[in-house]
């Protein structure tokens, strides 16, 4: 029997992802007290099978949050169970906007503006979130991207399971995932954008992909970043490691990063490895 623990910053998509872990089959709950998990797990076990995978929504309602969440993380652990933790993150200016569209009041800002709640908030989730297992920062995420950054983590993590590899594109002026286990920086690469013909079009285009691909300079980048990873997942999984998120930069996050995703997701499938590409600066 298996736990996700749903958690991260107030307005950071929680129930969104509930939904996603409802559409997988997961036994899905919502703001349960923390002190209660290890009970909640033995009425699970009594199953008999039947409730195996389990989701469960855990945040800053939950009163006194640290002292009972991590003594009963550690109380499941002891029992022999094993968990997740799913962290979702957005940036301040994304929490703001979501709660006065929404209407609702921050948690923790009490009287006070919306921004003092998110930092007091972020300061007493912060041992928790280096505890998570996988970090989503859904600020520029669509409701469907986020299910299906949920969907291809946990729609088949069984043991013995290959590692899931997934690849994102993106452009520096536009930020560094959060998520990302390695970041490669293909700025060194010649440049499509100033090549009339193709500025406005990306590298999912074969001809912005012939043209970042002809230099031997990449020819060379490609062959060490291959080996470089092909190295790298085998001691990721040796370690337990079940997914691996690799950062793929350029200036704009539009052509020389997305021609090279593309093709370390091809090496990648051509090795058995399960590869996801996203290409977070593609509108």
């Amino acid at each position: 029997m298996s736990f996700v623990i749903i958690t991260g910053i107030s307005g950071g998509g929680k129930s969104e992802a509930m939904k996603a872990f409802e559409d997988l089959g997961y036994f899905c709950v919502d703001n349960l007290p923390p002190v209660l998990l290890p009970k909640f797990a033995e009425l699970c076990a009594q199953s008999e099978g039947r409730i195996n995978r389990i989701a469960l929504v855990v945040d800053i309602r939950g009163g006194d949050f640290f002292d009972s969440l991590f003594s009963s993380l550690a109380l499941l652990e002891e029992a022999g169970y094993t968990y997740e933790i799913l962290y979702l993150e957005a940036d301040d200016e994304v929490i703001i906007r979501r709660f006065k569209e929404s209407r609702r009041r921050h948690p923790l800002a009490g009287e006070g503006r919306i921004a003092d709640g998110i930092q007091a908030e972020r300061s007493r989730l912060e041992t928790l979130k280096g505890k998570a297992s996988m970090i989503i920062d859904t600020s520029t995420l669509t409701v469907r991207q986020l299910r299906e950054k949920i969907t291809g983590r946990f729609s088949q993590v069984q043991e013995g399971q290959k590692m899931i590899i997934t690849l994102i594109s993106f452009g520096f002026g536009h930020g560094i995932p959060l998520d990302a286990d390695l970041v490669f920086d293909v700025r060194f690469l010649p440049n499509p954008y100033y090549v009339d013909s193709l500025r406005d079009i990306d590298g999912n285009y074969q001809e912005v992909a012939d043209y970042v691909l002809k230099w031997p300079v990449t020819s060379k980048f490609l062959s060490k970043l291959y080996e470089f990873v092909e190295f790298l997942i085998p001691q990721y999984i040796n370690e337990g490691k079940p997914q691996l998120v690799i950062g793929i930069g350029c200036t704009g996050g539009r052509h020389r990063s997305v021609t090279v995703a593309n093709q370390l997701r091809e090496f990648l499938k051509a090795k058995g490895y399960r590869a996801l590409v996203e290409h977070r600066d593609i509108k």
